[in-house]
């Protein structure tokens, strides 16, 4: 082992926030960090919740409890502290009321830095879900002594595409990004791309913080056909989109496909929940398009079932800090078309077919061929990164040990 070993202290607000969800790409990677930290031995794991009422502290025991508890549920209902308040989201009241009954320690607001002196001198602080992350947090923490505070930044899409966002998400988003900027040792970043759009927005400064490219972790996805309601998996050929129908998916380019092609079209199976400023869009999914359906909430085993099944997954996104959808589809060895993204070509470099998400004769064209296969084309599945892979080049970055494989 080389290296000194630190006590980490992993932000979960994001998580408590919304216990009993379907994860979020943005929850998965919290989850990750989660899990890989209670399985390390080498460093002692801690848990920072912000909570309506305050801050609340968990040991390894507690954070062991709120990952089985993500992974196996169901949360215990709300206490009586998170009932009364109407502020919080019945995900916020079942997360908060469990952070308190596994709180190692509690405090109201101002005590925050109180709170994190129970932690040993020179501690690790890290925020990758987007919550919690204020000025008088990164205070607190360097009053506390925490020797790196690590960060990590998905994406910057909200300041790229701005008229693709929900209100108000802008200028949270601006001012998170400079929070962290200002205050952050570390961001981590999953690819170059991200990397350099954070230096296109923030600019280089003698005291800014520096960045790691850590590729995300991308768990294989286990088909489970049984999860799938009978009458789910078409019995014609078809094709797989993945993901919130939001602006930025670009359903609206499969749609024109879809509505054009005419008989023997190929079923196009949309799977995820709709969004924000898509009223288009849900508006032509209402009224009806031949050979499309929605499907929301699957769980992974179904979505995975009908991807080994596809022609082909299609992701003409116009933005992406990483991909994921793409990258699980070729996990399966599911052909991909993607749209010609620079944060797609780093994670996937030649897999996909890549096309112009404006491009509309490009993905017409390599629809209807991989359409016209008798079956399936499969290829050799592409190898995924992992998740111990992530957080060995993370903890390197800051000079802690890598993590204990168990």
């Amino acid at each position: 082992m080389t290296g000194v070993s630190r006590a980490r202290l992993l932000d979960v607000t994001r998580l408590t926030s919304r216990a009993g969800l379907k994860p979020t790409g943005v929850d998965r990677v919290e989850f990750a960090y989660l899990d890989g930290f209670v399985r390390d031995s080498s460093a002692e794991p801690f848990g920072l919740c912000r909570t309506a009422l305050g801050f609340v502290l968990m040991d390894r025991a507690g954070l062991i409890a709120l990952r089985d508890a993500i992974e196996a549920g169901p949360f215990l209902p709300p206490d009586i502290l998170s009932r009364w308040n109407a502020r919080l989201s019945p995900a916020a009241r079942r997360g908060q009321s469990f952070a308190r009954r596994h709180a190692a320690a509690r405090a109201r607001p101002r005590a925050l830095g109180q709170l994190l002196g129970r932690l040993p001198r020179g501690f690790v602080y890290f925020n990758v879900g987007h919550s919690n992350l204020t000025g008088r947090v990164f205070r607190a923490m360097n009053e506390a002594g925490a020797s790196d505070i690590a960060v990590l930044i998905h994406d910057t899409i909200p300041l790229d595409w701005p008229d693709m966002q929900r209100p108000g998400t802008v200028p949270r988003f601006r001012k998170m990004l400079t929070v962290a900027t200002r205050h952050a040792t570390v961001l981590i970043c999953s690819t170059r791309a991200v990397a350099a759009d954070i230096g296109r927005h923030t600019g280089t400064t003698p005291n800014a913080p520096r960045r790691v490219i850590a590729p995300l972790g991308i768990a294989p996805l286990t088909p489970t056909p049984e999860a799938l309601a009978p009458g789910a998996i078409p019995l014609r050929p078809f094709f797989v989109v993945l993901g919130t129908i939001e602006p930025r998916k670009n359903h609206a380019l499969l749609l024109d496909i879809w509505e054009d092609w005419g008989p023997g079209a190929p079923e196009l199976l949309i799977l995820g929940r709709r969004g924000w400023r898509n009223e288009e869009v849900f508006a032509r999914l209402d009224a009806g398009i031949p050979h499309v359906v929605e499907h929301a909430d699957l769980s992974d085993g179904a979505i995975a079932a009908l991807l080994e099944r596809a022609q082909g997954l299609l992701f003409p996104s116009f933005a992406e800090g990483y991909g994921l959808p793409p990258a699980e589809a070729a996990g399966l060895g599911v052909p991909v078309v993607c749209a010609d993204l620079a944060a797609c070509r780093e994670v996937m470099q030649d897999w996909p077919v890549y096309a112009d998400p404006t491009d509309r004769y490009a993905w017409e064209t390599q629809i209807r061929r991989l359409s016209r296969a008798p079956d399936p084309h499969r290829r050799s599945p592409m190898t995924l990164p992992d998740w111990d892979a992530h957080l060995r080049t993370v903890l390197a970055s800051i000079g802690q040990d890598e993590p204990v494989q168990q």
